[in-house]
């Protein structure tokens, strides 16, 4: 729950500064001298690409939550069976053990939005977030039917 609260309150401190952003954008445009347009213009795109990236972002994150939610009611997700050093993290050796049976069985079961799933966890626990969220991504793709993206 805490990292739900810490996302909502990051997204809206960023929609904030997209917003603050905007205005400046316009003012700039409001000025009307081809340079100020020109910046106007420029700084109005960076508030669109941080709504659309915050929107993917959301996305992801929204879609990787209902399966997991689809596979604890399954009782599939993975146990956490990492060891872990007296500081609490998680030992490398383990994560590495654990990483090796996860891709043992996505490749036994390529197709298996569930495998996909585990793997992206086993990814995460060896801190590989972007190998983490191709995996996910290909665990959506695969729930949803869609032809994921060759890997």
């Amino acid at each position: 729950m805490r990292a739900k609260l810490t996302y909502a309150l990051t997204a809206a401190v960023l929609v904030v500064y997209f917003v603050l952003v905007g205005s400046r954008g316009v003012l700039l445009i409001e000025t009307g001298t081809p340079l100020t347009v020109t910046f106007g213009v420029a700084v109005l795109i960076l508030p669109v690409i941080g709504l659309w990236f915050l929107w993917k972002n959301t996305q992801f994150v929204r879609r990787a939550n209902a399966l997991a939610a689809e596979l604890d009611a399954e009782g599939g997700l993975p146990v956490d069976e990492l060891k872990r050093t007296p500081s609490g993290r998680i030992d490398r050796d383990s994560a590495d053990e654990v990483f090796a049976r996860r891709k043992a069985e996505t490749e036994a079961a390529p197709d298996d939005w569930r495998t996909w799933f585990r793997l992206a966890v086993a990814y995460h626990d060896a801190r590989d977030t972007p190998r983490a969220r191709k995996a996910m991504q290909r665990a959506i793709a695969l729930h949803d039917g869609k032809q994921p993206e060759a890997a």
